[in-house]
């Protein structure tokens, strides 16, 4: 073990195993969740070479033949359950994404939810043995997030009772799903229905893709890999071309549209039932940028406690870079964050889990709330993930570039998360789309519930009272429940702002689609403030259910970091809600510097309780026992150029040219 970071977990103010276990959701998870990891690092077949030194085809080839063994081990050993499957996957495909990604996460998931019975006995058993591998068929070449525009036609046959699909232009061939290229054999594909002559708006489609024994396209079908990508080197993302490919009528999921066999259709109860599947993805995501960021900020602070560096003081060692206050600037809010993302992560799986248990129950209140604060908290959560990733590699110097570090790995496959799915200002945009709504609701003397309540007329009275109260008082910046207080405001400040200003633009006779175009930076503003406020009050909520002092105080100070430094980069936001005065914001400053001292000792510990094993996190300079040196040298030797003393390119290209000189 390095003594720098021997001597940085001796300083720990609490228990470490229980701090884990509050992130993991409980002892018992913390224990399956070792069992999983044990059971998958033990395992022979699971063994690889290092994938940085493979082609894209090698990485694929590896990560099908794993993904294949995993599934076979599943069976095995008899797991499940839907996390214990995505806890098994993540440890046999540690950090990186995998072929079989969208078969478990879409595919699967969209017949649980969208399926009728009968669609579940004919698919759904077929899929979970693997004889079926689905992908999920949404993205076109020329639309992504704007669903509405999505050319792919699916025209209702009433004299076959089929579907005919069809891509009509070049830009409505599906583009991007992973696992489409090589991987899948059937595809849940979303194309706009026909019926009886009239357009029914985006439906799913369940196409078989490639011959069931041979895997050999089907006829009528165009499919293969769209190329090499920034990142997602295991995983084969493809392209789709339908030309006339007929279907069942059955092969639509019909849980709750439906066509029958005359071609009468029949809508759902909600239009926002066909995107469940990507709320479920969006809810997710929270979790990844969690994941992204604790493992970064785990590889960065470890490395800065034992890298060596410059002087503070003329003459003395050299200190470890985490002793520099400007390291620590930039990597305890990151730190601070994963844990903020952390326990959002939770609320997110939670809230859906319960909202889709009253769907089931016919209950639809809630989806309007669901999907607006999924669309908002993962665009707001991957913007923050993606920057502060690059900060963590940036902050480990020239060895954070040598992927030895993972910190690139991470940031190329991270880094889709703000496009797919979504683009994020698309996805503020629609959070904003609910908030003005809400927004009008409440000045119409409604009573709003949930997590927009802020805006009820009463809440809203309260707040001009509070901006006086806040310029001729001194604001308590140690007091959490204040700063939740001041991020509740701004965001009500902001939505009204976004909210006078299309009013303005309507006023000045333009459309209502103008003024909203008009507006969108507005708009954007206010959703951005509201996601940040909802991401402080859950932290908050979190602290109240932490009864050990040591953890609750260490968790405290982190949360106040992560509001305060939120209040530093939003200073402008602040400054014109009237919420705080230049002279407040230099005592933000100072606040945020004690905060930093205070989490100097704790900062080891605190990404240990992450409690990443080694081969999860994959990093020479995240290790453990800070061992960086000499494992990165034994890295470096292992790089297929170093397999011989002399590359072959000497000998046909510089040797020659000596002569010709």
């Amino acid at each position: 073990m390095n003594p720098d970071i021997l001597n940085e977990r001796k300083k720990a103010t609490f228990d470490i195993e229980k701090l884990t276990n509050i992130l993991n959701g409980g002892p018992e998870k913390t224990k399956r969740r070792r069992e999983i990891e044990s059971m998958v690092l033990n395992d022979p077949d699971f063994k690889e070479q290092d994938p940085n030194f493979l082609s894209r085809s090698e990485r694929y080839d590896q990560a099908v033949r794993k993904s294949a063994q995993m599934i076979l081990k599943l069976r095995e050993y008899g797991i499940a359950d839907p996390e214990e499957i995505y806890c098994y996957k993540s440890c046999v495909h540690p950090g990186r994404p995998e072929p079989l990604d969208l078969h478990l996460g879409m595919f699967l998931p969209t017949l649980l939810n969208q399926a009728t019975p009968e669609q579940m006995d004919r698919f759904f058993m077929p899929a979970w043995n693997l004889e079926i591998i689905g992908t999920y068929a949404q993205t076109e070449m020329g639309h992504g997030t704007h669903l509405r525009g999505l050319e792919t036609t699916a025209k209702y046959d009433p004299t076959s009772e089929e579907f005919v699909l069809n891509s009509p232009t070049v830009s409505s061939i599906k583009w991007w799903p992973g696992g489409l290229g090589k991987t899948s054999n059937h595809a849940i594909v979303l194309a706009q229905l026909y019926t009886q002559g009239s357009c029914r708006g985006l439906h799913a489609f369940i196409v078989p893709i490639r011959d069931m024994n041979t895997h050999v396209p089907l006829p009528g079908i165009v499919v293969g890999d769209i190329g090499p990508k920034f990142g997602f080197s295991e995983v084969d993302n493809g392209f789709l071309k339908l030309d006339h490919v007929r279907i069942p009528r059955e092969n639509m999921l019909m849980k709750y549209a439906k066509v029958d066999p005359d071609g009468t259709y029949f809508k759902p109860p909600s239009d926002k039932l066909t995107y469940g599947t990507m709320v479920f993805i969006r809810s997710m995501i929270v979790g990844e940028s969690a994941r992204a960021l604790a493992k970064s900020s785990t590889i960065a602070i470890r490395y800065s406690v034992v890298r060596h560096q410059s002087e503070i003081r003329p003459g003395e060692p050299e200190p470890q870079i985490l002793d520099y206050q400007t390291q620590q600037y930039k990597l305890f809010p990151v730190l601070a964050m994963a844990y903020a993302f952390t326990f959002v992560g939770h609320y997110m799986n939670q809230t859906y889990h319960r909202i889709t248990g009253d769907i089931h129950q016919g209950d639809f209140s809630e989806l309007p709330e669901l999907h607006a604060l999924s669309a908002g908290l993962k665009a707001f959560t991957t913007w923050a993930a993606n920057s502060a990733i690059e900060v963590c590699r940036m902050s480990c110097g020239g060895h954070g570039y040598s992927r030895s570090s993972a910190l690139p790995d991470i940031y190329v496959d991270f880094t889709p998360t703000c496009t797919y799915e979504g683009e994020n200002t698309v996805m503020m945009l629609q959070t904003a789309r609910y908030l003005m709504k809400s927004y009008r609701q409440a000045r119409a003397g409604q009573q709003l519930h949930g997590i927009v309540s802020y805006l009820n007329e009463a809440e809203h009275q309260r707040i001009q009272p509070q901006l006086i109260a806040a310029k001729s008082t001194v604001i308590d910046f140690n007091d959490l429940s204040t700063l939740v207080e001041l991020y509740k405001l701004r965001a009500a400040i902001l939505v009204e702002l976004a909210a006078k200003s299309i009013q303005k633009e309507l006023q000045r006779k333009k459309r209502q689609e103008d003024a909203w175009n008009n507006s969108a930076i507005d708009l954007v503003r206010a959703s951005d403030a509201h996601c940040h406020y909802v991401v402080v009050k859950l932290f908050a909520d979190k602290l109240g259910e932490i009864d050990a002092a040591p953890i609750h105080s260490v968790l405290l100070t982190l949360a106040r970091l992560y509001a305060l430094h939120g209040v530093s980069n939003n200073s402008g936001d602040f400054l014109q809600a009237g919420l705080l005065e230049g002279s407040q914001l230099i005592e933000v400053t100072s606040h945020i510097k004690e905060l930093l001292s205070e989490l100097r000792p704790n900062a080891v510990v605190l990404v240990d309780a992450f409690d990443f094993h080694d081969r999860m996190l994959n990093s020479i300079l995240g290790r453990y026992d800070g061992n960086v040196y000499e494992n990165m040298f034994e890295w470096a030797r292992r790089s297929p150029l170093n397999s011989t003393e002399v590359h072959e390119s000497y000998h046909k290209y510089l040797k020659p040219l000596r002569s010709k000189l």
